[in-house]
């Protein structure tokens, strides 16, 4: 049922980016970006199911991003795959300030660092590292995105919603 849910969820989202979601030059400032609905349209488009990705939270989100969870935001969502070697972790983050959205983002960068530097053992993870990216947008919205099959993709999705 969960899943389905995602899946229409995902589908509106697309729908309405289609269908004149873009927003205006004149968007007001202080109109947030849903990030949940964000991500959800990003699991549906990569074929993730549920149980693929799961919240980091706790002592492993400090372990990951340290400092994170200090950082003042709005909206936070960190995910990685629950089982898999496969190189796909996204954060989206959207802090009270603009400052907060630039410690966020150095955060998320010294997590890429660390991974090309050599927390990513094998050549494939490494390579998909190489190819992480910290995003920021909007002000206050940072990102982290790194993937190794969807890393453009999912970019794009990001960047979109700012457009």
């Amino acid at each position: 049922m969960k899943k389905r849910a995602v899946l229409v969820l995902a589908a509106l989202l697309l729908l309405a980016a289609g269908c004149g979601g873009r927003q205006e030059e004149g968007r007001a400032e202080d109109s947030d970006v849903a990030l949940n609905t964000l991500y959800a349209g990003m699991a549906w488009e990569c074929g993730w199911d549920e149980d693929y990705m799961t919240d980091v939270e706790g002592e492993l989100l400090e372990e990951y991003y340290p400092g994170l969870s200090e950082v003042p935001a709005k909206q936070l969502i960190v995910k990685v795959p629950a089982m898999s070697s496969d190189v796909n972790e996204i954060v989206l983050f959207q802090g009270e300030t603009e400052e907060d959205a630039e410690n966020a983002a150095a955060i998320l960068q010294a997590r890429i660092d660390a991974q090309v530097e050599g927390g990513a053992w094998y050549p494939e993870t490494q390579a998909a590292w190489e190819k992480a990216q910290v995003l920021r947008q909007g002000g206050t919205y940072a990102a982290l995105i790194a993937s190794g099959e969807f890393q453009e993709s999912l970019e794009e999705q990001f960047n979109q919603q700012f457009s």
